[in-house]
């Protein structure tokens, strides 16, 4: 079967919700052509509005994670569909995982910065290596600088340096890094904690850091309000009340059924 007839992203989904996305052009290590971009982005759509869905792992086949964009359409690509899918992944309800192995360079890092929880390998090489090429990593830039702070990605978007998975866990772009056999059992950890939480709360507990990163409540009486509000209306809400009920009578909440 050629690359053209092979799914770009494949999607699993086992009996509990969870989700798995693979980037699937191993050959390519994984760059993010057009028709890769437009085929996740389908599949980020729909999980959108998939309340079935409880948990999304974002990974690539073969020996890469993702080599970023594909050099051979950069030159005429619109970014539009990177920018698309970044944002698309930042917004998803789910809470979602990176699993990184092998190589992860340029648009790659944006993707990993998108997750709410990236893990990777201690070997994995690294790299914004846009500036070698002519350009600057402009659409990943937001994710990034959230992650890992002004300071760091100045020196990382500038000199274009490969870094492994330890610095990249140190500067907060992975949370964890750890030996590449360690890496399947720790994001299933990882999803088995996830499942433990109310979806409803975790969608909502995106939503809250979104809402009150960098406001001072000491000065935005809005933020204060805001947060009152929220914690009122989820603990009135049925998810809510089942949290609180199953946690009195000992027992666990139907979500975890």
């Amino acid at each position: 079967m050629s690359e053209s007839e092979t799914p770009w992203v494949l999607s699993s989904r086992d009996t509990r919700g969870v989700v798995t996305l693979t980037l699937n052009r191993p050959a390519r290590h994984n760059a993010l052509s057009e028709a890769l971009l437009d085929d996740l982005q389908g599949q980020l759509t729909e999980l959108a509005t998939d309340d079935s869905a409880r948990v999304v792992v974002l990974t690539g086949a073969g020996a890469s994670f993702c080599a970023g964009a594909d050099i051979g359409e950069m030159r005429s690509a619109s970014p539009e569909r990177l920018g698309r899918v970044l944002a698309s992944l930042d917004a998803l309800p789910q809470p979602t995982v990176a699993r990184v192995q092998g190589n992860a360079f340029g648009g790659a890092l944006g993707l990993i910065a998108a997750c709410d929880i990236a893990v990777g390998g201690e070997d994995i090489q690294l790299v914004f290596s846009e500036v070698r090429l002519g350009i600057v990593p402009a659409m990943i830039a937001p994710y990034v600088l959230r992650a890992v702070g002004a300071r760091t990605a100045r020196r990382l978007f500038l000199t274009a340096e490969r870094f492994n998975g330890r610095e990249a866990a140190k500067i907060g772009l992975l949370h964890e890094a750890m030996p590449p056999d360690a890496l399947d059992s720790r994001a299933a950890q990882l999803v088995d904690q996830l499942l433990l939480g109310g979806p409803q709360a975790q969608a909502e507990a995106k939503q809250l850091v979104t809402q009150v990163a960098g406001r001072d409540p000491l000065r935005d009486g809005a933020v204060r309000q805001e947060t009152e509000d929220r914690i009122n209306r989820l603990r009135a809400s049925a998810e809510g009340q089942e949290g609180l009920t199953a946690f009195l009578e000992k027992r666990p909440p139907g979500w975890t059924r």
